[in-house]
């Protein structure tokens, strides 16, 4: 299937017809998904006409980027007429309705192809939408496609699939990171409005770190799995990614909350997250985790989380260095080996339709051994258990989502690229909330970004230091492209 059936001049005709209507102000490209639902809610701009425009930018980047997998014009059209007739007639479903965005090519989509960037899955056309496919469709969202990511997300690259790696838009000889690449590229080069990934080491937080984009981990049991190609169960979180802290809120409120047919999330209540935004920081206490965390970091790293953590300083009641534990995974006892056993039979079968680098790491998987694996569960019970007590002393913890910025994709590929070690991976052991923002540019112009944690379920907390730092900077409003 031709991914644009409509032609490229309709899409620029759209898109001219919008810049001669709409109201003075910002290409409405660069808005901020809360800014888009504002200009809906005003009727100074249309669903037809936003998804217009997103899928013209589309057409017009995305041969460079490759964030998409798959577009579906006619029917994210079809999806955005009903969305302005619905809200002539007075039934809007909610504040996303009518806004255009994307998912992770893992999340299951009724009768659209989901591949996992896996040529073992290239015409997999799942039968249901996975549970968070399902709670944006009945919030009113228009879905523009699937996107691109690291095959199985097995991966934090956006480097191994077999549809080719992901570019950055602010250096397309960078990689996007991942797995979740086309998701943060797509968001920050303003061809969705916003996207949801999965994250069991860091699928959300490193490529939305490498885009300049927002990038939200919920906490393990907090949003539903099911329908999701599963990676590590014990691990496995589905977050936003979007430009802004507000837009994160405004996604995360939707997709969260208890599933009964899912084996992963809790019946726990889901708060209005957006109070999260103007509560008060100055009764707040902030840890920073420097041993381990702050090693091997990039100089230009350094700086931007230096000068976040003095912001910040002023505007809480004590920030103090903290010591967080660690999971220490005793020989053949790897739980990626629950990667293998979802991917079992697949990979049995036809282990040369993998990718390298994912045949390597699967049949590493096979070496595992029983008692070593539960011992490894054991110890992540037990760290589970630990942070509880750090998050005793401190409501939040500030750290660099990544040691550097964004590496050549060349380098990456071809191995000659030796990356520091990861921060973002804890806090999966951990089952902890992780949001990553925008906190400066590294000398070569490319993102940096400020990892913001939380205890289990205290997305609040993260959501209220994340959204008040970010209203301390500019750093989230800028775009690829700009100076």
């Amino acid at each position: 299937m031709n991914p644009y059936q409509f032609t490229r001049r309709s899409l620029l005709a759209g898109a001219a017809a919008v810049a001669a209507t709409a109201s003075p102000g910002p290409d409405p490209l660069s808005w901020t998904l809360c800014e888009a639902a504002a200009a809906l809610a005003k009727r100074t701009i249309s669903s037809e006409e936003l998804t217009k425009l997103c899928l013209d930018r589309i057409a017009k980047r995305d041969r460079q980027l490759n964030a998409f997998i798959t577009v579906d014009a006619d029917a994210a059209l079809r999806q955005a007429r009903e969305c302005d007739r619905l809200r002539k007639a007075g039934r809007v479903a909610g504040r996303l309705h009518g806004i255009p965005i994307a998912l992770k090519d893992n999340i299951d989509t009724a009768g659209i192809r989901t591949t996992a960037a896996a040529a073992v899955f290239k015409d997999r056309v799942p039968a249901e939408d996975a549970e968070v496919t399902r709670r944006l469709k009945a919030a009113g969202v228009v879905f523009l496609g699937k996107l691109n990511l690291d095959e199985m997300a097995f991966a934090g690259t956006g480097t191994t699939d077999c549809f080719g790696p992901v570019h950055n838009p602010w250096n397309l000889d960078r990689i996007t990171g991942g797995s979740s690449a086309g998701s943060a590229a797509a968001v920050a080069a303003g061809m969705c409005f916003g996207s949801v990934g999965s994250d069991d080491g860091g699928s959300v937080r490193i490529p939305g770190a490498h885009c300049g984009v927002v990038g939200f981990k919920t906490s393990y049991g907090r949003v539903s799995t099911r329908g999701v190609v599963p990676s590590a169960y014990s691990m496995d979180t589905i977050g936003p990614i979007a430009k802004s802290v507000e837009d994160a809120t405004a996604l995360l409120q939707v997709i969260a909350g208890f599933d009964p047919l899912d084996s992963i999330t809790l019946q726990e209540p889901v708060p209005d997250y957006s109070r999260a935004l103007w509560r008060p920081m100055a009764r707040l206490r902030v840890g920073v985790p420097r041993e381990y965390f702050f090693e091997q970091l990039h100089p230009d790293v350094s700086a931007a989380v230096e000068e976040a953590v003095r912001l910040l300083r002023s505007k809480v009641q004590e920030v103090r260095d903290v010591v967080l534990p660690r999971l220490h995974i005793p020989e053949h006892g790897d739980y990626n080996v629950e990667l293998y056993h979802y991917q079992k039979p697949y990979f049995d079968k036809s282990p040369e339709l993998y990718h390298p680098r994912s045949r390597q790491l699967l049949n590493e998987m096979k070496n595992v051994e029983t008692v070593a694996y539960i011992e490894t569960l054991k110890r992540v019970r037990e760290c589970r258990r630990d942070i509880r007590q750090v998050f005793e002393q401190v409501d939040v913890l500030v750290l660099p989502t990544m040691r550097e910025p964004a590496p050549l994709i060349s380098e990456t590929v071809d191995g000659t690229h030796r990356r520091p070690p990861g921060n973002t991976s804890a806090f999966n052991h951990f089952g902890t909330p992780a949001i990553t923002v925008p906190c400066g540019f590294s000398k070569e112009g490319l993102p940096i970004g400020l990892q913001i944690v939380g205890p289990a379920f205290g997305e609040l907390s993260v959501l209220q230091v994340a959204y008040q730092y970010q209203e301390l900077t500019e750093w989230h409003r800028r775009r690829p492209g700009e100076s």
